[in-house]
């Protein structure tokens, strides 16, 4: 079978397209043939070897496939079943712990950039019904990131103010499931196109931040001084002063990226005052993701995607994500 591996030191030019063995499953496992995978910024910055791996090692921590082989001792798959991966397979339940978070596919073992993989089945659950397989693996990073915030680190409640900065995975995620949730959005972009197709998701206020840089402010106003009661904060640094400007009394503001740097200054002041807190957010559980493909079925949910590459473009849909100038995820079509 194909797969992509990165060669040491990283860098999306040593992206390597090779060939390996097809591993049969041992006890407890399941081969799946991998129809799709999608982009995530984590997956990125292994490409590029700003978080060291292995060398050779495959890239892709989201998957989408067909079992077509069970191991021994396993019961919840039987061949022919449509699955989806877990980010972390080790976390199947229950608050998050150092260990739970180890054995990322992609980073800390081989990953989903690949036609065929062989791994634990408890790293898998079903696959939702109604989306294909491109639209359902952008959930087991993105979306599932965005679930957490909205529904498990937070008690957000219908009419409830949510905040989302920009039009990544997460955000939009995000957006969506806030509107579900019958809650209220405000969304953040530095391009007026982006923000239309927002308000056409359902932000219900739109504010470019290069044209008003004291957006917290701004989402004071719009909220009638009260703030919001979350902000899906994805920037880091650059934008946690105005998030925490932005937040409600007793919010909550949860820390999913840090694409404006590793540190900075936090209005500390300011944040213990309106008793608000920040929750740090690194994707979530095997149970939690069952819980969101039950949501997404129920409320008919369907992932945006900008585009899809074929495996062996995999290092031009990098180029394209550095880029910024896509809306939702960016999907591989793998196989079949």
């Amino acid at each position: 079978m194909r797969a992509v591996a990165v060669s040491k030191p990283g860098g999306l030019d040593r992206l390597k397209l090779i060939e390996r063995d097809v591993r049969p499953p041992g006890h407890g496992e399941i081969q799946v043939q991998v129809r799709a995978s999608s982009l995530n910024f984590h997956d990125y910055l292994v490409a590029l070897g700003m978080l060291p791996t292995d060398d050779g090692r495959i890239l892709m921590s989201d998957g989408a496939g067909v079992v077509t082989a069970v191991g021994e001792g396993v019961t919840d798959f039987a061949v022919g079943d449509d699955v989806l991966s877990c980010f972390f397979p080790a976390w199947q339940d229950g608050r998050p712990d150092l260990q739970k978070v180890l054995g990322v596919p992609g980073d800390h073992v081989d990953g989903f950039a690949a036609e065929v993989v062989t791994m634990p089945a408890r790293g898998f659950t079903r696959m939702p019904a109604g989306l294909s397989y491109a639209e359902a693996a952008t959930l087991t990073c993105a979306g599932l990131t965005a679930w957490r915030a909205l529904v498990v680190e937070t008690h957000l409640r219908p009419g409830d103010w949510v905040l989302v900065q920009g039009s990544g995975g997460v955000s939009v995620f995000a957006l969506q499931f806030a509107r579900q949730m019958g809650c209220r959005v405000i969304a953040t972009s530095s391009s007026d196109a982006k923000l239309q197709r927002l308000g056409e998701l359902g932000a219900e206020q739109l504010i470019n931040y290069r044209e008003v840089p004291a957006w917290g402010q701004r989402v004071q106003e719009i909220t009638g001084g009260r703030g919001v009661d979350l902000v899906v904060e994805v920037g880091g640094p650059g934008t946690l002063p105005q998030s925490v400007k932005a937040v409600a009394f007793d919010g909550c503001i949860s820390m999913i990226g840090v694409l404006t740097g590793i540190a900075g200054e936090v209005p500390t002041a300011e944040l213990f005052q309106k008793n608000a807190r920040i929750s740090g957010i690194t994707v979530g559980s095997r149970a939690q993701q069952l819980d969101m493909l039950a949501a997404v079925e129920a409320g008919g949910l369907k992932p945006i995607i900008d585009s899809n590459y074929p495996l062996e473009q995999l290092a031009d849909a990098f180029r394209h994500q550095e880029s910024q100038r896509h809306f939702g995820k960016i999907c591989l079509d793998i196989g079949g």
